[in-house]
């Protein structure tokens, strides 16, 4: 009996975790909010390259956005940072010290994206607002979508 009650107590706790468990993306990923909150809030010299963005445009989803600065300062990445918003391309950046992306992208220590690459999803140092720490890149590699 007490056996058949601890089972019907485990079913239910499992039938609630997992109606209640919240859908969402990986935890490395910044949504589109979030970037245009960052990119209207920070005080970043900025550069946009690639196409121009459209939140309204239902293309735009199957666009990586990626955000790239030269200065760590804490946990804060700023100073001059470019913004890019398109499809799949090999983006040459020296000096990057850290990123951010609205898709898994790879940055690497060599320009053509070539050299030692690691992956946003496996960034080693966590900052403020979802960027990664990624000093030495020299260009990132943004994936097809």
């Amino acid at each position: 009996m007490q056996f058949s009650i601890k089972l019907s107590v485990l079913f239910v706790a499992l039938v609630q975790g997992v109606a209640n468990a919240a859908p969402h993306g990986p935890e490395y990923i910044v949504s589109d909010a979030e970037m245009d909150h960052w990119l209207a809030t920070t005080d970043a010299e900025l550069t946009y390259i690639g196409k121009n963005y459209n939140s309204l445009s239902p293309r735009e989803a199957q666009d990586t956005r990626v955000v790239y600065c030269n200065r760590r300062n804490f946990n804060v990445c700023g100073g001059s940072c470019t913004v890019y918003n398109g499809g799949a391309a090999c983006l040459n950046a020296p000096g990057t010290q850290c990123l951010f992306a609205t898709r898994n992208v790879g940055f690497c220590d060599r320009s053509g994206c070539r050299g030692s690459c690691n992956q946003f999803s496996t960034c080693g140092t966590r900052m403020d607002n979802g960027f990664c720490w990624t000093p030495g890149t020299a260009s990132i590699t943004v994936p097809p979508s």
